[in-house]
Order: structure tokens, then C-alpha cells, then sequence
């Protein structure tokens, strides 16, 4: 795997937060979030993710969304499909339908719920990498969802697939990042999933984010993380001034937050979700507005 066959997934990735109004999606605000995210200088989108509501949506609702995306963005940034599953079997299929509907890359979340071991982790992804070999598949570590964590090793192992072309590392350990670029192939991506370690995880030697907040601040996000691969290291003390933000992102789960954030910023029309999420509560949104006006302008009060 070479640098430029991985390049389209560096910078700040989106995982696009699934909009909808009186149950249904919603794509009239999914295009304005969209086009606003290209706009203010988004390097591509992740669609069916967490933030996506993922557990929520239908396969008809997937496909829609997703063709529906990769159609708004017209080829300027890319467009990951999640395909995970802790159902080796269901992984394989969804991962094969991103070929079939022509997703840059499969992002696939480590199997949740049934806890197997290393070895059985990596038996799990070489099987779906080997069942789609034309489909670039993204390792997607989130131990705080799924409660198992791949281990270095077990990366660098998965890295020898041929179609294995990178990880969203959100376990937030930066500390990882010099070991992986040493062992890993030329190009493999690293990209934080965790927003309040990011930048550091760049300026380690990462190629960035596949974000939550970006949604809120994609122009600071975008300029951000460029200077921070350009190892700059001056974009720590700047990224500093988001933290509350970031932080109020985590408020309750992903992504009750950001989908009130998007809504008081007018680029969603409900901060509606699906059952057992719920709105965000009350005296959260007050704490979310209040820090939004530092950084954007709101079209709705508290």
C-alpha cells in the first residue's frame, strides 16, 4: 500500500451525525450539513458510523444515506461506509455492499459484546478484508463502545493484509503512534478517533481525525490538524481554547451533544433521535449554547 493510495482519508474525516425530522431522515438537512462541511474544508465523511446512529437505521435507510452522500459530496473529499458488526458473517456482507455501492473504504469496528481474544480479532478482519479484496478496509478500535481493544501488536499483524490500509485509534493512547509508524507498511493510516487527544496524536506522527466535533468547528478543525502534521506544535496552545466544547461533546453519549450543537447552529432542523437515545438535557443544551456563541454564530436561542 502506497502514501497516495491512502492520502484521501488524511486530515479531518467527519463521521456524519444521521439527521432525521418526525422519524424519518432527514436530507434536506443532511445536504446543508454536507455542503457546510465542504465548504469550511472537511477531507471526507464517514457515514453509518456511531455518530451515524448506526444501530438505528435500516439497510434501505444505509444505502439512501450513503448513496445520498457520496452524491453531495461530487468526488471532492472522500466517503467511508461503517460496516462493522460483531457477526463476522454480517461484517462480510456490509463490507461487500460498500463495494457494490463504491465507497472509498469500509471503516470496521472491532467486534462488540462477545469479547474474543486477540487472535480471534484478527481471524475477524482478515476474513472480512479477504471476502471484499478490492475494498480498502479501516480498523476501527474503540474499546470504549465495544470494551475489547486491538493491541499494537494485533495491528501491526493486520497491517500485512493487503487491503488493510489503516485505524481509527479512539482509545485515546498517543503513546501508540511512534510504534505503529515504525512497524506498520508504508502509508498504513493512523487516524485519531478520539477529538480531545487528537492533535497531539498528529503531532506523534498521525495522519489525523475521524472526527465528532468537526462538525461544530470544521474550519478550526481543518486548519488545526493541518498544522499539526506539518508538525507545528503552536496548534496545541490554539486547540487548547476547544476543550470546554470538546468536552461537552462527551456530555452524554455520542452523539446526543453534537446533534443539539448542529441544531442550535441551524444546520440540522431537529436534534431528533431514535429510541434509546434521547435529546440532550436541559441544562446541558443551556451549557452547549452558551459555549457556542464563542465560536459560531447561533440562529436559535437556548
Amino acid at each position: 500500500m502506497t502514501t497516495t493510495q491512502t492520502t484521501k482519508f488524511k486530515g479531518v474525516l467527519t463521521a456524519l451525525v444521521t439527521p432525521f425530522k418526525n422519524g424519518r431522515v432527514d436530507f434536506t438537512s443532511l445536504r446543508r450539513l454536507v455542503q457546510h462541511q465542504i465548504e469550511n474544508g472537511i477531507n471526507g465523511f464517514v457515514v453509518n458510523g456511531t455518530t451515524g446512529e448506526s444501530p438505528n437505521l435500516t439497510d434501505s435507510e444505509v444505502e439512501k444515506i450513503f448513496r445520498f452522500v457520496k452524491k453531495a459530496a461530487k468526488g471532492k473529499v472522500s466517503v467511508v461506509l461503517g460496516t462493522g458488526s460483531n457477526s463476522t458473517s454480517a461484517a462480510i456482507l456490509k463490507t461487500k455492499k460498500a463495494a457494490v455501492w463504491k465507497a472509498d473504504a469500509a471503516l470496521v469496528v472491532t467486534p462488540y459484546y462477545n469479547k474474543p481474544p486477540q487472535r480471534g480479532l484478527i481471524a475477524h478482519f482478515q476474513a472480512v478484508a479477504k471476502a471484499s479484496p478490492k475494498t480498502k478496509i479501516i480498523l476501527y478500535n474503540v474499546p470504549g463502545r465495544t470494551v475489547v481493544s486491538l493491541t499494537a501488536e494485533t495491528i501491526v499483524e493486520l497491517s500485512k493484509t493487503k487491503n488493510v490500509v489503516g485505524v481509527k485509534e479512539a482509545s485515546g493512547q498517543v503513546g501508540l503512534v511512534p510504534a505503529l509508524r515504525a512497524q506498520t507498511k508504508e502509508g498504513f493510516l493512523l487516524a485519531s478517533g478520539d477529538d480531545a487527544s487528537c492533535i497531539d496524536f498528529v503531532l506523534a506522527g498521525g495522519d489525523g481525525v475521524i472526527s465528532v466535533v468537526s462538525h461544530v468547528i470544521p474550519a478550526a478543525m481543518s486548519a488545526l490538524i493541518d498544522r499539526a502534521r506539518k508538525g507545528d506544535e503552536s496548534a496545541r496552545d490554539e486547540f487548547a481554547k476547544y476543550r470546554n466544547l470538546i468536552d461537552l461533546m462527551g456530555v452524554e453519549a455520542n452523539p446526543i451533544p453534537v446533534k443539539m450543537a448542529l441544531y442550535l447552529q441551524g444546520l440540522i432542523d431537529s436534534p431528533e433521535l431514535r429510541l434509546p437515545l434521547v435529546p440532550l438535557a436541559p441544562e446541558y443544551r443551556a451549557q452547549v449554547a452558551e459555549e457556542l456563541k464563542k465560536f459560531s454564530r447561533l440562529s436559535r436561542s437556548k
